[in-house]
């Protein structure tokens, strides 16, 4: 029996050891993931923000567009995927329903976040929070939904309060332990501003830590990180980076150069994992298929692709 993908990361999370979570925005980038070894990986919503809508990470991403993403990338990979659900799409109750999609489209995990929407960035300024009886609220909805639906479904509680106008450590703490005390399994401090902060919140929250490497948050090596107590880490925007930077360059190089650049790019291309692409995406697993279930070549040769099938002729 194949073991669910909500399971294997809460296995995952009760192991010694840091989990790196890269972030992908597709099915695409998710198989890149996987394939570089990590254990699993998560949608980032900056990053389905600015690859679907070209728009920036300020809440315009909608429920169903997310969901769509999410059955897309867990389809692709068997490694479990974790969400960035943003604030939930609505008040507790529309939470529930977001809890439940997303069980459903095959996530091992969300993380949600207290923010008023709609959301920023967590590394930008601006950001509010709701209270934190709304907050509570909502992570006690999801936690209904997902002790009746999927218990080994994990759900990360975020908090930028850390990030607001005035935002202290302890505001981050004591967020955290009503998050925790309300049902959530993890808890996402986002926008601490250095090592003594994150050491601290890994020693007074009972509950495993998660930690976003980026932004106003500094970056440290996931050993000093796991030496603090983080137990999860996330590099959320690196696969869309690296991207919008190789598109950028290939387009340029193409406009410049036309067909000479393009040979020369295939070329240097040829030996790498990805240079036979129609390999790496699985056109021999649908040609084995194609073999087993669609009719035989000679009674192919009688098709002519438009009309049907037509009389042999002699």
């Amino acid at each position: 029996m194949v073991e669910k993908m909500s399971k294997q990361l809460r296995n995952l999370v009760e192991q010694p050891g840091i989990l790196v979570k890269p972030g992908a925005y597709n099915a695409l980038s998710a198989k890149i993931i996987e394939a570089a070894g990590f254990q699993c990986c998560g949608i980032s919503g900056y990053a389905v923000s600015v690859s679907l809508l070209g728009k920036p990470d300020v809440g315009l991403v909608t429920l169903n567009e997310l969901s769509m993403i999410t059955n897309y990338v867990t389809s692709a990979v068997d490694i479990p995927v974790l969400v960035d659900v943003d604030t939930g799409f609505g008040n507790a109750i529309n939470v529930m329903r977001t809890t439940e999609d997303f069980i459903k489209a095959g996530a091992a995990a969300i993380h949600m976040e207290d923010q008023v929407a709609p959301k920023r960035c967590g590394h930008v300024a601006g950001k509010e929070v709701v209270s934190i009886e709304e907050a509570v609220g909502k992570v006690r909805a999801a936690a209904k939904v997902r002790n009746e639906m999927d218990p080994d479904f994990l759900l990360l509680a975020r908090t930028d309060a850390r990030g607001v106008a005035g935002g202290t450590l302890d505001d981050v703490i004591t967020r955290a332990k009503a998050y925790a005390e309300a049902g959530a399994d993890m808890i996402f401090p986002e926008g601490l501003v250095s090592e003594e902060e994150i050491e601290r919140v890994c020693k007074e929250v009972s509950v495993p830590i998660h930690y976003n490497r980026t932004g106003v948050s500094p970056m440290i090596s996931k050993e000093k990180l796991q030496s603090y107590g983080v137990k999860m880490v996330s590099n959320a925007t690196g696969a869309l980076r690296t991207t919008a930077r190789a598109i950028w360059d290939y387009m340029h190089d193409f406009a410049e150069s036309d067909v000479d650049y393009v040979s020369q790019f295939l070329s240097e291309g040829k030996d790498h994992p990805t240079g036979d692409l129609h390999a790496f995406v699985g056109f021999s697993d649908i040609k084995a298929l194609e073999s087993e279930y669609l009719p035989s070549e000679d009674v192919l040769r009688k098709y002519d692709g438009s009309l049907g099938f037509q009389p042999k002729r002699d």
